[in-house]
């Protein structure tokens, strides 16, 4: 597991085993699993336990931020995969 992004009070990380669609794992009161590029090409959460609305839409807003270098991370780590 390795912390790519610290915002809004929230620890995103991906783990280095872990399998395709790119995506972070999301932990702050609660817990979310967030894909980087979703359908519609924005963040999209895959699921989520404990994280109250607030909590969802400041991740959603972080990784939208910083969503080139969470993908560029999960290159780094996965390989480039097309």
């Amino acid at each position: 597991m390795i912390v790519v992004l610290r915002a809004h009070g929230l620890r995103f990380f991906i783990f280095v085993d872990d399998h395709e669609p790119p995506h972070v794992h999301v932990r702050g009161d609660g817990q979310a699993k967030v894909v980087i590029v979703g359908r519609d090409g924005r963040p999209e959460i895959a699921w989520s336990a404990g994280m109250n609305h607030s909590e969802k839409r400041r991740a959603l807003q972080a990784i939208e931020e910083a969503q080139a270098d969470l993908l560029e991370h999960w290159r780094q780590i996965h390989g480039q995969r097309d």
